[in-house]
């Protein structure tokens, strides 16, 4: 994995452990010689992964619509910062750009860019490992959640794997490297659907 697409929040939890964990993140993947793509903004979480990644020497791509350009939230210090029309340009490019998907805890925007990426790999428009840090117990409940969707039977189980998760960033990482692809709804036949 060459570069990796890290969504997270914008916001600033009062539990430092948010930050932390976002900060370890950054550090990280550029310990491993990782690139960081990411939603190009200064604040919170997001600011946080960029700055380790950087003060780390690793590489930052920022992706970030025009209007958030323009309400002066863009970190103009990543190793290029990329600005697009739309959130739908910003999704796209990111897919186009990462070799993954590394979701660590964040608000309604990050909950969209992990579901659309698991939803798009289950599809078959990437085949790229998805990752979920389970910082804190952050994801406790939502690896539940998926994990009633597969029990009941809203996921099939040839996609029951999509969604690699991990209590620690190289963890994580480890078990991101090993993902095998699943077979896509597009490569299925009607009978398996």
């Amino acid at each position: 994995m060459k570069r990796l697409a890290v969504y997270c929040g914008s916001a600033t939890p009062a539990d430092p452990v948010y930050i932390e964990t976002a900060r370890e993140v950054g550090r990280t993947l550029a310990a491993r010689g990782i690139g960081v793509v990411y939603g190009g903004g200064r604040l919170g979480l997001m600011g946080a992964v960029a700055d380790a990644a950087l003060e780390a020497g690793g590489e930052v791509i920022g992706v970030i619509p025009e209007a958030l350009v323009g309400a002066e939230v863009a970190h103009r210090g990543c190793t290029e910062l990329r600005v697009v029309a739309n959130m739908h340009e910003r999704k796209a490019l990111f897919t186009q750009l990462s070799d993954g998907f590394v979701t660590i805890p964040g608000g309604v925007g990050t909950m969209d860019e992990l579901w659309e990426a698991v939803s798009w790999a289950q599809l078959g428009y990437h085949e790229k490992p998805v990752g979920l840090l389970n910082a804190a117990g952050f994801y406790d409940h939502l690896i539940a959640f998926n994990r009633h969707m597969i029990e009941v039977g809203f996921i099939r189980p040839a996609h029951a794997g999509i969604i690699v998760h991990g209590d620690t960033i190289e963890g994580l990482l480890d078990a991101m490297a090993a993902y095998q692809p699943h077979e896509t709804i597009f490569r299925m036949k009607a009978k398996d659907l």
